[in-house]
């Protein structure tokens, strides 16, 4: 991370980062479903957290230009107004943004966002918010221990959009005692509000996880597959009835509401990544920051690389990590721009491995790209795995690029 990207306007996406993700841990409550690298009870610790980040930037040695900022957690927004204007500052001077069109997204939640906030906010340059929202039924809430209760959102939303040019939210569907009408009274709530984009997310029950716990031990009974299905097509139809086209798996936008910053991640582009527990794909490798708060602050405050593991893909490797992100994008993988970014065709690669899933009506092929269907999309991780798997075990093109074992 210490070779110059100033040139960054002609430097491949893929090689040299045009993004940068910025991890702030701390949370009022760490929720029983979330697996995300949180820090609660520490606020003490947060003016201390700070400086170890600038820390960590300035390993950078100098300023990288950025297309697209996302500050991410945690609950950026938990921070005190001073301390968000002390981070909004270092990032503008460690990863300034530059370019035509600029993107910067900062998460939120309901009860942690204010009107001074969001006029800091808009003022540094951020003009994208994304809320965690997750429910407008507080038992819901309550199940998945949420802190803020339903009535104050749209209050909240409307106060955002008084600042902030792009609104986002996010919902979670197969909450266990969830019913298709709750569902569809969030749905339609959330777009009556002023937003220009909608995160559907099917509840997973990360292991370890409170909620995970709770599953095993019969303490709660998750929402049926086909009611969970039911949902998700659901929200498929009807945000394309209201304008919301549907541009990754989860993800639903307005014209010109879709987030940049996470189509970086989807294109399988490169992108800078800062803070405890965040992940970065720079010059192809591969590289994840340590999730230990305490190991996070020491190495960073030592000037030792906070960074915990490492990974450099083979070519061909990387052409079918690429196949397999970019197959989550509405618009699929188009094959022109797949073997340039790769150095590989699409076709050589797994021309046979899409077969079944095209003649099932799961994929659908126009001579461009290849895309999954609505059918598709229900069952993606399920299809996508089906297709790694006939590549490894069937093409002949994978027997001779990857290694056995």
């Amino acid at each position: 991370m210490t070779e110059s990207s100033s040139s960054m306007a002609n430097a491949v996406p893929w090689i040299v980062p045009r993004a940068a993700y910025i991890h702030i841990p701390f949370c009022a409550h760490h929720c029983g479903y979330c697996d995300f690298a949180v820090v609660t009870h520490q606020d003490q610790q947060i003016d201390l957290y700070l400086e170890a980040l600038e820390l960590e930037l300035q390993r950078l040695q100098t300023p990288r230009p950025v297309q697209t900022r996302f500050i991410g957690g945690g609950t950026p927004t938990y921070l005190s107004l001073a301390q968000l204007e002390r981070l909004l500052a270092m990032l503008q001077q460690w990863l300034p943004l530059e370019g035509k069109v600029v993107e910067c997204t900062i998460e939120s939640t309901p009860e942690s966002l204010d009107a001074e906030k969001c006029q800091l906010l808009a003022e540094a340059g951020v003009n994208r918010i994304s809320i965690g929202l997750q429910s407008f039924h507080n038992h819901h809430l309550s199940t998945l221990e949420r802190l803020h209760r339903a009535d104050v959102v749209d209050s909240v939303v409307v106060m955002a959009a008084k600042f902030l040019p792009h609104r986002s939210l996010d919902l979670i569907f197969g909450v266990p005692g969830q019913t298709m009408e709750d569902w569809q009274q969030d749905i339609e709530h959330a777009i009556s509000l002023p937003i220009d984009h909608l995160s559907t997310y099917g509840l997973t029950y990360e292991k370890g996880t409170p909620l995970w716990k709770q599953l095993h031990r019969g303490q709660l009974t998750p929402v049926a597959e086909d009611i969970e299905l039911e949902m998700y097509l659901f929200a498929m139809r009807k945000l394309q009835e209201c304008g919301f086209s549907q541009y990754e798996i989860s993800n639903f936008a307005k014209a010109g509401g879709s987030c940049l910053h996470n189509e970086v991640y989807w294109a399988n582009h490169a992108y800078y990544g800062f803070g405890l527990g965040a992940a970065r794909y720079v010059h192809l490798n591969r590289e994840l920051n340590t999730r230990s708060f305490s190991e996070y602050l020491r190495r960073c405050f030592r000037g030792e690389d906070p960074t915990f593991q490492r990974e450099t893909l083979s070519e061909a490797e990387r052409a079918l990590e690429t196949l397999a992100i970019q197959l989550r994008r509405a618009r699929g993988i188009h094959r022109t721009e797949f073997q340039i970014q790769t150095g590989y065709s699409l076709d050589e690669i797994a021309g046979d491995a899409f077969s079944p899933f095209l003649d099932s009506g799961h994929l659908q092929d126009d001579g461009t790209s290849i895309a999954l269907t609505t059918t598709g999309k229900c069952v993606a991780d399920s299809v996508i795995a089906q297709i790694f798997s006939r590549i490894r075990n069937t093409s002949q093109w994978s027997l001779n690029h990857f290694p056995s074992g």
